[in-house]
């Protein structure tokens, strides 16, 4: 007999029985202990006809090709710049990935990126022994000025997005704030002074109310109240 568990969203812990019988399918975050599927670990449920996935709510940051990610730079070395991914692993910005400009050999390379500052960059190989490498050429890819950089826990950069970018787009209309979203829950604010508090509020709700029904509705109605303007959400948005 097939028998679920467990509802959409609600919250397991590791271990917790989330579905009953073979007709139910284990995904991210689960597996499966004879005919029961059970949480790895602590997290939201996501389920999807018969397929059941775990969302994790905790943990570090894990890089990953492809990542957009907003690094800071903590070392400049004789070849490029030691970044910190936010992670337990450093990653390397090679000159050659750093710009398309001829740099000579013991140039200045502050001239370019200085210690403490901010890039958002792409990871483009992690090594089996967790070596990083990333680069600054592809669109978008820059060096951050001004504004402010917050962190939230990586888990939640999808929540923080909204579905097709439709939550982090409301956050930028209501306002008026530039924002980049890095995938190791680095996040980049610029915009006038008490917009950036607002985003920066605004945000910090949507981490902590993440695993909640309803979000986008409620953060509508915050951005409302902060801002006194009138927001219009996509349709079938949580």
């Amino acid at each position: 007999m097939e028998t679920l568990k467990v509802k959409n969203r609600n919250i397991v812990v590791p271990g917790e029985t989330l579905a009953e019988g073979m007709g139910f399918l284990p995904s991210r975050g689960t597996y499966r202990d004879g005919k029961t599927i059970k949480a790895k670990r602590l997290g939201m449920i996501s389920i999807d006809k018969k397929v059941i996935k775990l969302i994790p709510l905790s943990g570090a940051y894990m890089p990953k090709v492809g990542d957009k990610i907003i690094a800071k730079v903590i070392d400049i070395m004789m070849s490029g710049w030691r970044v910190d991914t936010r992670s337990a692993y450093s990653a390397v910005l090679g000159l050659k990935d750093a710009t398309s400009d001829y740099i000579a050999k013991g140039a200045d390379l502050t001239q370019y990126f200085g210690l403490g500052d901010y890039v958002l960059t792409q990871i483009t190989n992690v090594t089996s022994q967790k070596l990083i490498d990333v680069t600054m050429r592809g669109p978008g890819l820059r060096k951050l000025r001004g504004g402010r950089i917050i962190n939230i826990n990586p888990h939640k950069v999808p929540r923080v997005i909204g579905k097709e970018g439709s939550m982090v787009t409301m956050i930028k209309q209501a306002t008026e704030c530039n924002i980049l979203v890095g995938q190791n829950g680095r996040i980049w604010i610029d915009g006038e002074p008490e917009k950036e508090v607002i985003t920066e509020e605004t945000i910090n709700k949507i981490e902590k109310e993440a695993h909640t029904a309803g979000l986008t509705d409620n953060i509508k109605k915050f951005l409302e109240k902060k801002t006194g303007k009138k927001l219009e959400v996509k349709k079938n948005n949580n």
